[in-house]
């Protein structure tokens, strides 16, 4: 069996690890060097749950979309979803440094100032505020053994 080594950005990555950058005074990010080479062709960046941020490779996002909007216009429930989701959208292209602008919407929505956390969360990363982030993720950790039993129920860990 060929399979593609890691460095081959081709190859689907996961997005892994945390990373505590800060934001310049321009509101730019500088992405983790790990995630550049998925990200370089352009990236959608909305927002995420618990007032963080979503960001998706293009063809991430392409592809999540279209499973979107396969939604009933008929649910108030998957229109509401999708107009929250898709109006705070904003497809970016890093530049040459592999910095990334968030616009001012976003970083006010998940309270974004200087200090942040991303992190990589499978098929997206995530940026979040660092204190917002550390609560949340002291707050998870006690119940993050139980919690797999019951999300993955046939997941051998």
């Amino acid at each position: 069996m060929n399979s593609a080594p890691l460095s081959d950005v081709s190859a689907y990555q996961p997005f892994l690890g945390t990373y505590k950058p800060r934001l310049d005074d321009k509101g730019r990010l500088i992405l983790p060097a790990k995630f550049r080479g998925q990200l370089a062709p352009g990236l959608v960046m909305t927002r995420g749950q618990e007032r963080c941020l979503f960001v998706f490779p293009m063809d991430e996002f392409r592809r999540m979309h279209d499973q979107l909007r396969r939604a009933p216009l008929t649910s108030k429930q998957a229109r509401d979803y999708l107009r929250v989701f898709l109006s705070g959208a904003s497809d970016e292209l890093p530049d040459k440094q592999g910095r990334v602008s968030i616009p001012a919407n976003l970083r006010a929505y998940a309270g974004l100032d200087r200090d942040v956390a991303v992190i990589g969360a499978g098929t997206r990363m995530e940026i979040w505020d660092a204190t917002a982030w550390d609560t949340y993720l002291a707050e998870q950790e006690t119940g993050y053994a139980d919690t797999a039993e019951e999300v993955f129920p046939e997941a051998m860990f």
